[in-house]
């Protein structure tokens, strides 16, 4: 059945598990070592919900083995019960969304035709993917005059595609033009060496949309597959300098107010 879910995604489905996996996924670690996690009454403060109410979903997200607890001794008074998301148990959820993104793409490009009459390809599929899950604005975005703006477009376009298993380890090449992507564990990895061409193009096609949707059209992908045991990394370029388009953008100013 496409798209069926396992235990732990049914649960994912609550917006306030999900959060709460959020916030306890995304606490900084000490010292190298993970968090020590938060108590009930702390997620029920940044949640602005009842500690019952939270506690509640915290026995579920435990009894599923997503979250994991354990007992801090302070100097005075009882110990502190504290959560933390159990380690590795989100991979399978990642991947559970990833494959039913994928799955959802693969039949829509068999299901419709390119203009030109014949099947999608797969380059082409992945941009109807984010097409489909972006809503549509009548004033497209205005490209980044900055590289802090392009990183921050990048950063969009990399919120939409996290059921894709993209990660957030980026850095930035040629004064800001240039961003390098390392996809790591990507949850195609096996399909890829089979299928090069399929999932490149899908991944070329989702990271051209993705960015053009953010209002940056003229942008390079490339794609180096493999380039480490479990690795592969994405190179997106712009083809104008930011001196050029803010030049435009100014021009365009000052011929409105004349």
């Amino acid at each position: 059945m496409v798209g069926a879910l396992t235990e732990r995604e049914a649960l994912l489905t609550s917006p306030v598990r999900r959060r709460v996996v959020e916030l306890l996924r995304d606490l900084p670690s000490e010292d190298g070592e993970r968090s020590r996690g938060l108590t009930a009454n702390d997620l029920a403060t940044r949640l602005d919900l009842h500690v019952t109410t939270v506690r509640f979903h915290l026995d579920q997200l435990v009894a599923a083995d997503v979250l994991e607890t354990e007992f801090l001794r302070g100097r005075v008074g009882r110990p502190r019960k504290v959560y933390r998301v159990l380690a590795g148990s989100l991979r399978g959820a990642k991947v559970d969304r990833a494959h039913a993104a994928l799955t959802e793409l693969l039949l829509a490009s068999w299901q419709e035709q390119s203009p030109e009459g014949t099947p999608l390809t797969a380059q082409q599929a992945g941009e109807r993917w984010v097409r489909k899950h972006v809503a549509s604005s009548a004033t497209p975005p205005a490209p980044a005059l900055t590289p802090g703006a392009w990183l921050g477009k990048v950063g969009q376009a990399l919120d939409l595609l996290t059921p894709w298993g993209y990660t957030r380890e980026v850095r930035t090449l040629d004064e800001g033009r240039t961003v390098e992507l390392n996809l790591v564990d990507c949850p195609f990895l096996a399909m890829a060496h089979d299928h090069p061409e399929v999932v490149c193009g899908v991944h070329r096609g989702l990271l051209r949309e993705a960015m053009h949707s953010t209002g940056e059209s003229d942008v390079q992908v490339g794609l180096q597959p493999f380039v480490a045991p479990g690795r592969c990394r994405a190179t997106m370029t712009r083809t104008a300098d930011f001196g050029a388009v803010r030049a435009e953008d100014e021009a365009g100013t000052t011929a409105a107010a004349s």
